[in-house]
């Protein structure tokens, strides 16, 4: 594989860069809410559901 000239590569990697189509202001900021409520509810559901686990296995085991 022929090795690249630093220079011809960055001038690579901005004409690629130029070809993206980014995000704007109010998309990142609508994705980054629905990421953080979805973090939450999932948050929220792990520690019912480790809760209610951790409640039936300590029934289970004072039973005697």
């Amino acid at each position: 594989m022929a090795r690249t000239n630093p220079l011809k590569f960055f001038q690579e990697v901005r004409q690629e860069t130029s070809k993206v189509t980014w995000p704007s202001r109010n998309e990142t900021v609508i994705s980054t809410v629905m990421v953080l409520v979805m973090v939450a509810l999932a948050s929220t559901f792990f520690l019912v559901a480790d809760q209610l686990i951790s409640f039936l296995v300590t029934q289970m085991l004072s039973i005697r």
